[in-house]
This record gives C-alpha cells, sequence and structure tokens, in this order.
C-alpha cells in the first residue's frame, strides 16, 4: 500500500470519528442532562421533599424510557385514534411545563408553540423543567407551596386550582404517559436497558 492510500484511509478513518462524535453530541450525552439516575434523598420529610422525590422519581424514569429512541421508536403508534410515540412525548414536554411553572408561581398560558424545537431539545427541556422544578421544591416552605396555585390563562381569561391538583394531574399524568412510552418502545422493538432500576433509582451493574 503507497502512501496516498494509507493517506486516504487515514482521512476517511478520522472523518468517520468526526461523524460519529458530532451524531454523539447532536443526540445529547447522558452525563450533560439530569436524571441518569435519582439524586440522594433529603433527610427531611417535608411537604417540599415529599413533592420534589416524586418529580425526581419521574426524571429518572423518562430519561430512560426517552434513551436511545430511534426513528421507527417515535414514529411507532399502536392503534390509529391513538398518540404515536412522539406525539406522547410532546405531551410529556407540555406537562413538564405546566409543573415547573406552577412551581415557579408564572401562570401557563395557553395555546403554546414549541413546533422550533426538535426531538433531542424537547427530550433536555422536558428533563431540565422536572430537574428545576424539584430544586425549587426543595428549598422552599410550607407557605410557598400552599400558595402556588395552578394557573391557566387564556387570554385575558385565568383558571386557578390548588396544588393538590398538580399532583395528581400533570404530574401522575406524565408518569402515565412515560409507561407508555416504555410499552411503546418495547413493541417497536426497542426495549428499554433492562439495567434500570425503578425502585433503587441507579442502574443496576
Amino acid at each position: 500500500m503507497n502512501s496516498k492510500s494509507i493517506y486516504f484511509l487515514s482521512f476517511l478513518l478520522s472523518a468517520s470519528i468526526a461523524a460519529q462524535c458530532q451524531i454523539s453530541h447532536e443526540g445529547g450525552n447522558k452525563t450533560d442532562l439530569p436524571y441518569d439516575e435519582i439524586p440522594p434523598y433529603p433527610e427531611a420529610y417535608t411537604p417540599g421533599n415529599v413533592a420534589a422525590r416524586m418529580i425526581d422519581g419521574l426524571g429518572y424514569r423518562y430519561y430512560w424510557a426517552t434513551e436511545g429512541l430511534r426513528a421507527e421508536d417515535l414514529s411507532y403508534q399502536p392503534s390509529e385514534e391513538a398518540r404515536s410515540t412522539a406525539e406522547t412525548l410532546d405531551h410529556l414536554y407540555g406537562l413538564s411545563l405546566t409543573i415547573v411553572n406552577t412551581v415557579k408561581r408564572v401562570p401557563n398560558v395557553r395555546p403554546v408553540d414549541w413546533s422550533h424545537l426538535n426531538d433531542t431539545q424537547k427530550r433536555q427541556g422536558t428533563l431540565e423543567n422536572f430537574k428545576a422544578a424539584s430544586e425549587l421544591l426543595k428549598a422552599s416552605e410550607y407557605s410557598d407551596i400552599e400558595n402556588s396555585p395552578m394557573v391557566f390563562q387564556r387570554g385575558e381569561q385565568k383558571t386557578e386550582f390548588p396544588f393538590w391538583n398538580l399532583l395528581n394531574g400533570p404530574i401522575a399524568d406524565a408518569l402515565y404517559h412515560v409507561g407508555q412510552v416504555v410499552s411503546f418502545r418495547r413493541s417497536s422493538g426497542n426495549p428499554i436497558d433492562p439495567k434500570v432500576d425503578v425502585f433503587m433509582g441507579k442502574n443496576r451493574e
């Protein structure tokens, strides 16, 4: 093999490695995102810590339910009437906005347009919204939660619900839909990592 051939092969190898790194970067490295495992639990039981722990568990489940999804997984639809996996993830992003906005005491303005976001950005945004809500709740006092209604606003009309509705509404609903994503990806031939341990909140070795 002459020197030109060696140089050409080296160039192809370098280009291939660079392309793989770009795909990995665009897809998001798991160490760059929260909830590849659940953070240590707090020492004290407070209303904020308990609510935050629910969101932490949700974040961990969501992280691994969405890790490594392929185009065919996102387009999977169990029936014509059902949401596809991609549409379910859109709904989860919306729920994450409702959760973090409520904790921040920001109205949830409707309608919302996030069509400019791609799938990777929505996944990152969902995880970061869960994390932000959890951190705020951990630092909150009882009165902060009591005075944090869930507010929906459409034009000049506002509707308020107590914090209780956030628990049995968006948070519980998000857990429900994460389970759907897990089921859908199994049906599309890409099951969740078997090392995921939702009880311990950390993948098994």
